[in-house]
């Protein structure tokens, strides 16, 4: 990917689309491992991680065309439940195929997934709950595999911590298991609604999704499905994160405000203004931001820790000392020694950063250390005075579908060398 040049203090005006949301359209392409039909996704956004999730489906077996922002799978050629380590490094959500392909197959073999290195991700809850639904379970240097004897059984599940990857993968292998599976303490966030939403316009019976319990009755088989992926939440808190940073006055297009509430709120808190209606956000930033009382990221619907690294940036040029906890991940700072190099004063102890803002930031050259870590040294570039180069772009390519061309548009001078 090449680089990103950014020349800053640039106000940003306008209005841009928010993409579909990354982190359910994963899923969601997994998912149609499971149905009997050609799958329509709308929304489907243009990332490298929905292209790895596409390299699994044609691995196995599927056929996948994209035709503007619809991704057409047809799954029916779907005979293989072995997922190459070449192509699970790709992406972290790789994980997600592995329910899919049980419910499918009866059996499925993946290695340690990629992705970013946020610290220990571990898959012990997915893979405790599918051995609850009856799978068998080997690990063995780095590999999984998994086999169902007499198929997957439905049974209540607790979660001893509300993951969303574990809360999707054990829907994806219960839809199609005998009787009912109950999930507690299980995931609320929009992306398990509309990954609920998807299977059952395929036919599934899903109750509660969004909720800390979840029932579903299993079915025999699914059907095909055309469905429409929900706004990114995190590509909206971005752009929020931009705007708030430079200043200027933009309407977010296409976002679901409820689905952001916590996030709107702290920004709120640090000076900016807002107006909404059911599907769009005007957002206006016309001072030097303020610093707010303690962030803590925690599960929906609490403060997302992808929203966390923009925030950060953002308060690095605002009055006064933030304290920001995050609960999620453990190395989610790892971009801080790279916001320092726009002159940000940001301490970090353990899962804890003291943000003292400082009146500006300069132009400096810097690497993305992770996707929401590149979104952050994007927002200290759009920011700072002079010019600014952002290497390692991939990552951001990871989730965010063309934001040069969006900030381009909304009148920030950035542009890809």
């Amino acid at each position: 990917m090449p680089d990103i040049l950014v020349e800053g203090t640039y106000k940003l005006n306008g209005s841009v689309k928010v993409q579909g949301a990354k982190n359910s359209v994963l899923p969601i392409i997994a998912a149609t491992v499971l149905c009997g039909g050609v799958c329509h996704i709308e929304n489907c956004p243009k990332l490298s991680d929905v292209d790895a999730s596409v390299k699994i489906l044609e691995h196995l077996g599927a056929k996948c065309h994209f035709s503007g922002n619809i991704l057409s799978i047809d799954p029916s050629g779907i005979n293989d439940y072995v997922i190459p380590d070449n192509l699970m490094r790709e992406m972290r959500s790789s994980s997600l195929f592995l329910g899919a392909i049980l419910g499918r197959m009866g059996k499925a073999r993946i290695s340690s997934p990629g992705g970013c290195e946020l610290g220990p991700r571990p898959i012990d809850l997915h893979i405790k709950s599918l051995k609850c639904l009856g799978a068998d379970v080997i690990e063995h240097n780095g590999c999984v595999s998994l086999d169902v004897q007499n198929g997957l059984i439905g049974k209540e599940i607790h979660l001893s911590f509300p993951s969303v990857g574990a809360t999707e993968n054990t829907i994806l292998a219960a839809v199609t298991a005998k009787g009912v599976t109950i999930i507690d303490n299980a995931a609320k966030e929009p992306e398990i609604e509309d990954l609920a939403d998807f299977l059952k316009s395929a036919g599934a019976k899903i109750y509660g999704a969004g909720n800390d319990r979840i029932i579903v009755e299993g079915v025999k088989r699914l059907s095909s499905a055309t469905h429409k992926i929900i706004p990114d939440r995190i590509v909206a808190a971005t752009y929020i994160s931009c705007v708030s940073s430079t200043g200027g006055d933009i309407e977010l297009k296409d976002v679901n405000p409820a689905h952001i509430r916590s996030i709107i709120s702290l920004y709120k808190e640090a000076g900016c203004e807002f107006s909404e209606t059911t599907d769009s956000i005007r957002v206006k930033s016309n001072r030097r931001l303020k610093s707010v009382s303690t962030v803590r990221t925690l599960t929906y619907p609490g403060f997302p820790t992808d929203a966390g690294p923009a925030l950060i940036s953002s308060l690095s040029i605002a009055k006064g000392t933030t304290i920001f906890v995050e609960n999620i991940f453990q190395n989610r700072f790892r971009y801080i020694d790279e916001l320092k190099r726009f002159g940000a004063n940001v301490q970090t102890e353990d899962r804890v950063a003291i943000i003292k803002g400082v009146k500006n930031l300069s132009g400096a050259v810097c690497e993305c250390p992770d996707l929401r870590g590149g979104s952050a040294l994007l927002v200290a570039a759009l920011a700072a005075r002079g010019n600014s180069v952002i290497k390692k772009t991939e990552h951001i390519k990871r989730g965010y579908e063309d934001i040069v061309f969006d900030i381009s548009n909304l009148g920030g001078h950035i542009l890809y060398i």
